[in-house]
């Protein structure tokens, strides 16, 4: 199995919904890449150890953004440096010119509409965005734009599921809700949030499928009981010596 092409992944579109985990490691990626996962969002710096451990999956590592702010032609670097690196697409927030530039070059990239991180000081804090009539023009207006620049799809990022779901049909690209509802062209999560593997704060649209945080939390603590009671290592956990070669070792250091 090959992973998506650009084209499958838009002629996707209103026919098969597509289904995107946010990886960081080769394990997790091989994971997915096990259980059907058809897209991976990374970052740029983990693009090699994804791609080695999810070959059959649509690899989308985010450009880093230092290295494509100055000019489009380092924007076009940058990405083409990703996809030679093994990367389907790339993923640039923001920056619409950069692109244009890169979109011009036949390189598939994607957008960013709706809440982004970056942005948390201009919106007033961590919110949903487009819950007002005007909000929800404007998220239109920047997908369409994106469009028009040559995106080949966007992720749409806590937006309210009815404006999501008709956004999605009005335009040609891929859109790829996180929290924005059931009916965007596909669906991400964060695998980290997917597996319960941390302590801290869990976004409402995330859904936990595990919590291997605590199972390590009792698993450390069962390790740590194991040796305060000498249980561990066991016999099967050591490497043994026959007794003579033992005996003529003690004869050596004796």
């Amino acid at each position: 199995m090959a992973p998506l092409t650009v084209r499958e992944l838009l002629d996707c579109k209103g026919k098969k919904k597509l289904t995107m985990v946010a990886v960081s490691d080769h394990d997790t990626a091989q994971a997915c890449e096990r259980a059907g996962i058809d897209m991976l969002a990374l970052s740029a710096a983990n693009l090699k150890p994804v791609r080695a451990g999810a070959s059959n999956c649509f690899v989308r590592p985010a450009a880093a953004r230092p290295n494509y702010k100055p000019s489009d032609e380092d924007a076009i670097r940058e990405c083409y440096s990703l996809m030679e690196q093994g990367a389907d697409a790339v993923h640039m927030v923001p920056g619409l010119d950069r692109i244009r530039a890169v979109a011009r070059m036949r390189i598939p990239v994607f957008g960013h509409v709706g809440f982004c991180p970056d942005d948390v000081s201009w919106l007033g804090g961590h919110r949903a965005v487009g819950k007002t009539a005007r909000e929800a023009m404007q998220i239109y207006r920047e997908t369409l734009e994106l469009q028009e620049a040559g995106a080949i799809g966007v992720e749409m990022e806590v937006v309210p599921d009815r404006i999501a779901a008709e956004i999605s049909k009005r335009v040609e690209i891929c859109v790829i809700g996180l929290g924005s509802g059931p009916d965007c062209d596909a669906e991400l999560l964060f695998a980290c949030d997917m597996l319960g593997s941390h302590d801290k704060h869990y976004p409402r649209h995330a859904k936990k499928y595990r919590n291997t945080f605590e199972d390590s939390v009792q698993a450390f603590g069962e390790f740590k009981q194991d040796v305060d009671d000498h249980s561990f290592p066991a016999k099967g956990n050591i490497v043994e010596i026959k007794d003579e070669e033992f005996e003529k070792f003690m004869e050596g250091i004796d």
